[in-house]
């Protein structure tokens, strides 16, 4: 990131250029909180390849016994597999159990 000077100010106004994004992630680091607290990041834990646990998503888009795509904040996530179920699911937090294949994290640009 490139600081810019003003005539007259002897101090940089690199804080005030910055996104918002940027800001974010800099106070996360300043105030030692996890970026999940922070920012709303999904949290997303894999136990083997048989159960994985979203937290922090948004929403069920789609859901097979072969797929399952969740809503987070910043994107979609995607899991395939096998024999596919949603165990439970709260406001925050779910878990998904069966073979998964694959979790992927499509960018929204016609992959889907």
């Amino acid at each position: 990131m490139k600081c810019r000077t003003y005539t007259g100010y002897k101090r940089r106004m690199c804080g005030i250029f910055m996104e918002r994004e940027q800001l974010r992630e800099k106070l996360v680091s300043a105030a030692s909180m996890p970026k999940d607290v922070v920012l709303g990041a999904a949290v997303i834990t894999v136990l083997g390849r048989s159960e994985v646990c979203i937290e922090n998503y948004r929403g069920i888009i789609e859901y097979t016994d072969t797929l399952v795509r969740v809503q987070a904040k910043d994107g979609q996530i995607r899991l395939t597999g096998k024999r596919l179920e949603i165990q439970y699911y709260t406001n925050d937090e779910m878990k998904i159990t069966g073979v998964i294949h694959s979790i992927d994290f499509p960018d929204g640009r016609g992959q889907d």
